[in-house]
């Protein structure tokens, strides 16, 4: 089975829950962005866990269905067509070969995932199947979708329509954004009452805001002075060359932080000062230019109590809907 591709989108691209254990060999994970609204669509449509979907970013795709399928839109509220009938969210639906699968505008938050019951088939590369987009590594050739591509899908699927994730369970995205971040690893670069002031200043999604990281504006932050150590940039936001997670907010020059996502490089010279919880890396890809953004400072525990949080809400997802 396959889907025609009559338009691409703005940036339509394969992804799953990505890379893992190449974060050494400088391979970020990839991966959807939003992973919550990811696993969901999948659960929906009745695919395995890690079945690579399509995630839409700002503008969605418009796709011809050659054989009779499922499909499910989580994510964004970024309404699904069918045949030009808009149809439910968060819902699975049976579709017949020859449809047309498309999205009206977007109204909120940033990106939206599509499942095909059986899962994208693209090769999978070092694990997976999601894309690279920096350096054209993975997914669909390493892009995102053109007119005329042929996307192959996975047989392995028959799908389950019907399914419908109830509405307390769905996220409500806003143009206010608020992510946890703990403190570290080189926050000590800040001067005292500069941190304070990052997380009592409101910051603004700049254009610069995609799947390598998220610049903001709003504010500006003060270094420490020092002699540059050996190996170190002349830049007061440079550090000797460290490891970069995924979520780590970084300062050059004490303007516009950076919050490097999905698809950022995994190390570098510039001191990272705080790292956003893994729980709530999803509202941030789900935040789009324009949108404001309050840091709240947490310690471990509090991460890992948002961590937990998280994985109860995706299970009562998976119990709502009767996923296996």
């Amino acid at each position: 089975m396959s889907v025609r591709v009559i338009k691409g989108g703005l940036l339509t691209t394969v992804q799953d829950e990505g890379r893992t254990g190449v974060y050494h060999l400088g391979m970020p994970p990839s991966g959807a962005m939003d992973k919550f609204s990811y696993r969901v669509a999948n659960m929906l449509v009745g695919n395995a866990p890690g079945a690579a979907v399509l995630e839409a970013t700002y503008m969605g795709p418009e796709l011809e269905v050659r054989a009779d399928t499922v499909v499910a839109a989580t994510g964004a509220d970024m309404p699904m067509k069918v045949d030009g009938e808009e149809v439910e969210p968060w819902t699975s639906h049976a579709v017949k070969a020859g449809s047309v699968v498309s999205f009206e505008f977007l109204r909120a938050g940033a990106r939206t995932y599509l499942a095909i019951a059986g899962g994208i088939d693209v090769p999978e590369m070092m694990g997976s199947r999601a894309t690279y987009t920096l350096v054209g590594f993975g997914g669909f050739e390493g892009r995102g979708l053109q007119t005329d591509d042929e996307v192959r899908v996975l047989p392995d699927g028959d799908g389950t329509p019907g399914r419908s994730v109830p509405e307390d369970l769905r996220p409500a995205f806003t143009k206010e954004t608020e992510l946890r971040l703990v403190v570290g690893l080189s926050s000590y670069r800040l001067q005292p009452d500069s941190l304070a002031g990052f997380f009592e200043t409101t910051w603004q999604v700049t254009p610069d805001a995609n799947r390598t990281g998220y610049r903001y504006r709003g504010g500006e932050l003060r270094f420490v002075d020092r002699t540059p150590p050996h190996g170190a940039g002349s830049d007061p936001a440079n550090v000797t060359d460290i490891g970069y997670p995924v979520g780590s907010i970084q300062v050059p020059g004490g303007v516009e932080p950076i919050a490097l996502l999905a698809d950022a490089v995994t190390g570098g010279g510039y001191a990272t000062i705080a790292t956003i919880i893994s729980a709530d890396l999803d509202r941030a890809g789900q935040s789009k230019t324009n949108d404001s953004t309050r840091f709240v400072e947490v310690d471990l525990d509090g991460a890992l109590q948002a961590r937990r949080e998280a994985a109860e809400r995706l299970e009562r997802v998976r119990e709502a809907i009767g996923a296996a």
